[in-house]
């Protein structure tokens, strides 16, 4: 399967252990392109329905998903976890998402 930075995806989070998001569910891929064709890895964000306008959620609108990107869930998952590709990010997401990266994890 092919996957690119800033594709929506369907992945199967579990099992998690704690307060980790679960379910299978969208998430949002943040590894660059270069690492998603040379590694069995792949970084998510995971999207999460409730709409709770935490400074580290990004909204996402897109086709049937409606939600917030968890920047503060993020997590490196097995591609085998990824069930199937649902679209991509728009551009005006991409750059909030972008914006609220640099802000959570650059000093």
């Amino acid at each position: 399967m092919n996957i690119g930075q800033y594709d929506i995806v369907l992945v199967n989070l579990d099992p998690t252990i704690g307060s980790e998001i679960r379910k299978t569910r969208p998430c949002v891929v943040l590894s660059p392109d270069e690492m998603n064709r040379h590694l069995r890895t792949v970084v998510i964000a995971p999207i999460t329905s409730t709409d709770k306008d935490y400074p580290t959620r990004v909204r996402v609108d897109h086709a049937k998903i409606t939600g917030r990107m968890a920047i503060d869930q993020i997590r490196t998952i097995d591609r085998q976890r990824v069930v199937r590709t649902l679209g991509t990010l728009k551009a005006a997401t991409i750059a909030r998402c972008k914006q609220v990266l640099q802000e959570t994890f650059v000093d």
